[in-house]
């Protein structure tokens, strides 16, 4: 753990406000996109996993084993803090293909990152959430399975569908 980041945790560890107060700051902006990407670009739920999330860190920082990175640990309990938020939203629906009947084609040449963020965010809630966790946040499908209580299968199958059905919206986008 670089030095500033050992001190940062030490003087939280001692309750230190504005060390708290600095720790949320290095942190909160790419923790908030995580969350937003995994909520549907919803922000009030985004903000809502955001504040949950930091509450979690502060009261749990004692058990920081230092096994990964700093961010690496808050990101983990942002994760699970918005898929908590999508399961109290009753917002993990399935993907029903009648719903969306647009046919499978070739991703468009000119695709931008903002067409892909807003068909994205237009995915149902589970497709979305194993998506963002593989294909954004970088996840085994191991991993995915655990924090979704889901078996490995299932976790594979969810991305598979997701990228169909992130193809099939782009399309419609596109045409």
């Amino acid at each position: 753990m670089p030095p500033e980041e050992q001190r940062l945790l030490t003087a939280c560890l001692t309750q230190d406000r504005q060390a708290q107060y600095e720790l949320y700051k290095r942190y909160k902006t790419a923790m908030f996109s995580t969350a937003l990407r995994m909520l549907g670009h919803n922000r009030e739920l985004a903000q809502d996993a955001l504040q949950e999330a930091f509450v979690e860190v502060f009261q749990h920082l004692v058990n920081f084993r230092q096994q990964s990175t700093l961010g690496a640990w808050i990101k983990t309990i942002v994760v699970r803090r918005a898929l908590l938020i999508l399961r109290r939203e009753q917002r993990m629906e399935i993907y029903d293909q009648d719903r969306h009947p647009e046919p499978l084609v070739a991703w468009h040449d000119n695709l931008t990152g903002e067409a892909l963020d807003k068909a994205i965010g237009e995915l149902p809630a589970g497709y979305r959430a194993v998506f963002c966790l593989i294909e954004v946040e970088g996840y085994a499908h191991r991993e995915v399975a655990e924090l979704l209580d889901i078996t490995e299968g299932t976790s594979k199958s969810q991305l598979y569908h997701a990228k169909r059905l992130l193809q099939r919206k782009l399309q419609y986008l596109y045409s």
